[in-house]
């Protein structure tokens, strides 16, 4: 029987499924994480520091060394680095330490893309000592309006939009300070981009020895023009045209080549207009949160199953997904506070087409809106025959459900692009 060890953040959402596709699969679990953590379905845990890759590495060889392992997968950002520099060690699957490492650093990756030409937005690194004068001049480099944000966070945290100069010197007082209280180091420089206008969409694949399949493209249906960037609709498969869906993907690939990635799951965020694609992200993992649940192929497979199955070198059925349309809604957080209740869930599971709703934050927590925050309130998945239709009914659930604060505050939920 196989063994794999996962390297799962203590925050983490996605346990769970990568454990019953563990299972599917037939293979013995070892759950790594920063703290003491053993799931149902997992056979052994390993306390491990995921925010210190090398650490983290030198724990799993020597686990490695007692109870061999065939591969070492992270289910999301933070333990990406330690799985790949112990993969390396081990001789087992992975990507190459450096690339996952420049895909997780903005400035890194927007330098390497920039040095093979892949269209992105214009860019510039501001230093922690840098004058009000340097940021003006930054700003008239890249052109406004621009985006500033921290270049080790994920989620949108930290994101913002500037369409003045003095907006912009505001945004980078914010960015910087949500930086350092999610742990970056002050020295850590910000990044000035341009904002590129357009539809965004985002690209989910694998790549198997440098080359990559596109396992689905989703629209983004809600403008994304700030002055936080907070995700609500995913629906798949895009509606974008040949041309453009055709552009979409070769950016993707020349972006994955740029960076030197190899192996394993990929998920990109590109910007889109007149046929052209702007690279937005690209992170050596699978999509965030609970939205790989919109995602079967073949006759069932999961995401995580077919990352899984990848990492061991083993054959799947098809690529191809099983349903014809599909698409999930990101709670937003309307406003900051201690979570009451979500009422009217009843209501919007009875809209036709929504297939579940997940709520991630239990009531009695905070709720942080963006930009400092980094989580959402939960998923509503759909399916449909049409990714119209998959829209219409994920709206139409969102306007069932109501968000109380503590106290009895209602907090408004907006509907999604209104």
């Amino acid at each position: 029987m196989d063994r794999v060890l996962l390297l799962v953040p203590s925050a983490s959402y996605r346990a769970s499924d990568f454990l019953d596709a563990a299972r599917a699969l037939e293979l013995q679990v070892i759950i790594g994480c920063n703290e003491a953590l053993l799931l149902t379905g997992a056979s052994g845990s390993l306390q491990i520091c995921l925010d210190d890759p090398d650490s983290a590495a030198e724990a799993i060889v020597a686990l490695d060394g007692v109870t061999p392992l065939d591969a070492v997968l992270a289910v999301d950002d933070q333990g990406t680095l330690a799985a790949v520099r112990a993969s390396e060690r081990l001789g087992l699957r992975g990507n190459p330490p450096d690339a996952v490492a420049a895909s997780r650093d903005k400035l890194r990756m927007r330098t390497l893309l920039s040095a093979a030409e892949i269209s992105q937005p214009a860019f510039a690194a501001l230093s922690p000592t840098a004058e009000d004068a340097e940021l003006t001049r930054l700003a008239a480099l890249v052109g406004l309006p621009c985006v500033v944000k921290p270049t080790s966070l994920s989620a949108s945290q930290g994101v913002i939009r500037a369409d003045t100069v003095a907006e912009a010197l505001v945004a980078v007082g914010r960015a910087r300070s949500i930086a350092v209280k999610a742990g970056a180091s002050p020295d850590q420089p910000l990044l000035v981009e341009e904002f590129v206008h357009g539809p965004e969409v985002v690209v989910e694949g694998v790549l198997t020895n440098g080359e990559l399949s596109v396992l689905a493209v989703f629209d983004k249906p809600d403008p994304l023009e700030g002055p936080f960037f907070e995700e609500t609709l995913y629906v798949t498969p895009s509606r974008l045209g040949a041309t453009e869906l055709r552009a979409v993907t070769t950016t993707t690939q020349a972006a994955t080549r740029a960076l030197n990635l190899r192996e394993g799951p990929v998920h990109a965020e590109l910007r889109v207009r007149g046929g052209r694609a702007w690279v937005i992200e690209v992170a050596a993992r699978s999509i965030g949160g609970l939205c790989s649940r919109t995602l079967e192929f073949g006759t069932g497979m999961s995401l995580e199953y077919l990352i899984l199955a990848h990492a061991l070198g083993r054959p799947v059925d098809s690529l191809r997904r099983a349903h014809a349309a599909a698409g999930v809604l990101m709670l937003p957080i309307g406003a900051g506070g201690i979570l009451a209740e979500v009422a009217g869930r009843e209501r919007a599971l009875a809209v036709p087409g929504i297939v579940g709703i997940e709520l991630t934050i239990a009531p009695g927590r905070m709720l942080v809106p963006l930009p400092e925050g980094n989580r959402y309130l939960g998923f509503v998945f759909a399916r449909g025959d049409r990714p119209e239709y998959v829209e219409a009914a994920l709206r139409a659930a969102l306007a069932e459900l109501d968000v109380r604060l503590e106290r009895g505050r209602p907090v408004r939920q907006r509907a999604a692009g209104r």
